[in-house]
């Protein structure tokens, strides 16, 4: 029985693309209007109607309150975005875009789609990936694999140069993230050695330095603020898209928009000639944004700029000269063109499509590893706190991985224990993303440390993480796959919660006491000690939101840790 067909889909911040492995090839999948390349637009007509791509992006101007673009960045994040009266989640209107893309790739290839690979930001975190594979779901596809979108590109790259022996850095600035991926290619293997990036990077944000500017300049002249103008700043974004593009290949460009405001009587129009010079001075800040990535990657992987071989340019936004000027200023190297950098995302996902499918055979195509871009561990208790990580699986080891570690219990006759896991590069816990967290119970009563318990991390090639903890000594087991769908249950980011609040909780006052001591031992202590300053700032916060968040049982634990710190410290200082 032929299985289905597995499409490959880039789904990215400004547009969409999809491909198909046949014939020995990746083939991009074109649209009932012959396109490409679809605008990453969704919204709803006056009917109330889904429309996506071309049609939302022409509504945009006329409707931008029932319109939706730059999805993408809201991934993962716990918010909504209203459309009409209704608001929706990133997952919610994600998925259309891609049951848009199922429903034009079974029109061209002639059959229904049930199966696609999904490429993603190198950098997207746990949350950020499940969430793109419940918009697969949710969309009708079942999703086969979530790709690295850098290691897609070196597929793409890989397919016609298995015999090259080298090291690529694939540098890819798409419309809304930037990725780094250094990978080392030998007979037909792509070994990803390392990932970083930057999910608040990308050609948007250069698009916003210009709109920024002719905001300011329009305010400067006229006294009228276009940002109180949605129709206005629509209007503005896309002459700055267009602007952006235009300097890559002249020297400046004129933006003119008639009739964007008035006085009075009077209508006023913005008219602005854009140097390449101003461009590239007033996004100079952006371009070294790229600098701590590549380098972070460089450190990871073990190699010096000077061994890197081809450095591939990936994304739309890498079509702006300065890029390119940038990256042989600081790595000494002229990048190549050698892929599309608008399809070979999507190349690269069909060519891993087709390896699912068995198209491409192991044994004579291309082989290819990945790494996991974060560090994942679980909160762990020191001595005198319970803020700190402790490494499970560091970042940038090759994937599929199981690792296991072994913790004691730390209080007398404890029967249970809580495994928090987190997702980040700090040692301190708050400091880090927390993923999720389960209890194990039936600890046999003992005295502190009497008793161990050992926690495995298996993290595959999706990017899914399981993790399990067993009693050792009685082989009793509990586990947990991060999977954190509901996005209504998202934890708050911690910028998200306002601190200062926190005194305003019924309850609060049992723990004000211990506050005002922690806070005058930060007074006390100088930088001899700023790791203990780190320690009870961050402890200290944490207090403060979980009793904003009401989360009592963890308040108790943390104000019982910073009790024990504070008479530490206070025993140092007499």
């Amino acid at each position: 029985m032929k299985k289905s067909t597995v499409i490959g889909i880039d789904l990215g911040t400004s547009t969409t693309e999809a491909a198909v492995f046949r014939d020995g090839r990746p083939e991009i999948l074109l649209t009932m209007d012959h396109k490409a390349i679809i605008p990453s637009v969704v919204g709803l007509d006056e009917g109330g109607n889904w429309i996506v791509g071309e049609r939302a992006k022409a509504q945009m101007l006329l409707a931008p309150d029932r319109t939706a673009m730059e999805v993408k960045r809201l991934i993962g994040k716990g918010k909504e975005i209203t459309l009409g009266k209704q608001n929706y989640s990133p997952v919610d209107l994600s998925s259309r875009i891609l049951e848009y893309v199922r429903t034009y790739a079974g029109e061209y290839l002639g059959e229904t789609i049930e199966r696609a690979v999904i490429s993603v930001p190198a950098y997207f975190d746990d949350i950020q990936r499940h969430e793109t594979l419940l918009a697969g779901t949710r969309a009708g596809l079942q999703v086969e694999r979530i790709l690295n979108e850098p290691t897609a590109a070196a597929l793409s790259y890989g397919l016609e140069h298995m015999e090259e022996e080298s090291h690529i850095l694939v540098y890819d600035l798409g419309g809304g993230t930037f990725d780094v991926t250094l990978l080392e290619m030998f007979e037909g293997i792509l070994e990803v050695k390392a990932s970083s990036g930057d999910n608040e990077l990308g050609g948007k944000d250069f698009d916003r330095k210009l709109i920024d500017y002719l905001v300011r300049r329009f305010r400067t002249l006229h006294g009228i603020d276009l940002e109180e103008s949605l129709q206005a700043m629509v209007r503005i974004r896309d002459a700055a898209e267009e602007c952006k593009m235009a300097l890559s290949t002249s020297d400046s460009y004129r933006i003119v928009l008639p009739l964007i405001a008035r006085k009075g009587d009077k209508p006023l129009a913005l008219d602005e000639t854009i140097t390449v010079g101003q461009f590239e001075e007033m996004t100079r800040d952006l371009i070294e944004r790229t600098h701590a990535p590549i380098e972070v990657v460089l450190q990871d992987g073990g190699i010096l700029a000077s061994e890197i071989d081809r450095v591939i340019l990936v994304g739309g936004s890498t079509r702006m000269p300065m890029v390119e000027k940038d990256i042989s200023s600081f790595l000494g190297i002229t990048p190549s063109r050698a892929v599309n950098p608008d399809l070979a995302v999507a190349e690269g996902a069909a060519i891993q499509a087709g390896m699912i499918q068995g198209i491409i055979d192991p044994e004579e195509g291309l082989v290819m590893t990945d790494v996991n871009p974060y560090t994942l561990g679980v909160q762990s208790f020191d001595g005198y706190t319970v803020n700190n990580m402790t490494v499970i699986i560091p970042r940038n080891v090759t994937i599929p991985v199981e690792r296991t570690e072994i913790f004691t219990t730390h209080h007398d006759y404890q029967t249970e224990a809580d495994i928090r896991v987190y997702q980040g590069e700090s040692a301190l816990v708050t400091s880090n993303h927390f993923l999720g967290e389960f209890r194990i119970s039936g600890i046999p009563s003992r005295r502190a440390g009497k008793e161990n318990i050992k926690v495995s991390f298996a993290y595959d090639v999706n990017g899914i993480l399981d993790v399990k903890a067993v009693i050792v000594s009685t082989g009793k087991q509990a586990s947990i796959q991060i999977d954190l769908q509901d996005t209504g249950s998202l934890p708050l980011d911690e910028e998200e919660i306002d601190l200062s609040g926190w005194k305003d909780v019924k309850g609060s006052s049992a723990y004000r006491a211990v506050i005002r001591r922690v806070e005058r031992m930060m007074k006390k202590i100088g930088s001899p000690m700023d790791g203990e300053m780190d320690i009870l700032s961050e402890g200290l916060d944490a207090l403060k939101r979980a009793i904003i968040l009401e989360e009592w049982d963890e308040a108790k634990e943390l104000e019982e840790n910073l009790i024990d710190l504070v008479s530490f410290l206070e025993g140092i200082d007499t």
